[in-house]
């Protein structure tokens, strides 16, 4: 089973890792091997525990947990987003700065689930509007796009000294990031959606 729920910051090395895992997937063959094999968990695991307790600007850390399959030990974090108010002003008021989910659970809702405890977040803080910021090589672009993320801006960035283009994915009203992440009724089909890293 898979819960939802604020992060905690003993999560924070769990948290770590998946980002690990996430970015090695996603970004294989759109960032350089050697800066992806070079990724820390314990670096990332401060960093993830400074976010975690940063209450600044409305942020927050949701995480996805799911109970192993074999019920032999306790529930493992398997996905996790982050955002609050928008860093940068103009494009929207809120963001949702992370989503990383384990290839394992991809396809399986954490993803879309992730988006909707940050759209009610940020809907709860005061936020009328969302954004997200995705590489344009990532092919998880298209699981915002499924969920009415419209392109509003593009730009080049620098990951690790290599330029890179990113999009800007929209949602405004961010009502249309809380409609289409709406849970599914049981026995409909959510259909088939490929989850950010």
């Amino acid at each position: 089973m898979i819960s939802i729920r604020r992060a905690r910051p003993g999560d924070a090395a769990a948290v770590a890792a998946v980002h690990v895992a996430a970015w090695r997937s996603a970004y294989a063959g759109i960032l350089r091997d050697g800066y992806l094999a070079d990724l820390s968990e314990i670096r990332l695991a401060g960093f993830y525990q400074r976010a975690i307790l940063d209450r600044r600007e409305g942020h927050a850390v949701f995480v996805a947990t799911a109970t192993p399959e074999d019920e032999s030990g306790p529930p493992q974090v398997v996905g996790f987003a982050s955002g609050g108010r928008a860093r940068r002003r103009g494009l929207a008021e809120g963001e949702v700065e992370t989503l990383y989910v384990l290839d394992d659970y991809r396809e399986r809702g954490c993803g879309r689930r992730l988006m909707r405890a940050m759209a009610a977040h940020l809907r709860a803080i005061g936020c009328n509007s969302a954004m997200a910021w995705v590489l344009e090589a990532n092919p998880s672009r298209f699981f915002y796009r499924h969920l009415g993320g419209r392109t509003a801006m593009r730009e080049a960035i620098r990951v690790a000294g290599q330029a890179v283009d990113q999009i800007a994915l929209l949602w405004d009203p961010i009502d249309t990031l809380l409609a289409a992440t709406a849970p599914v009724p049981q026995g409909r089909p959510q259909g088939r959606l490929r989850e950010e890293g």
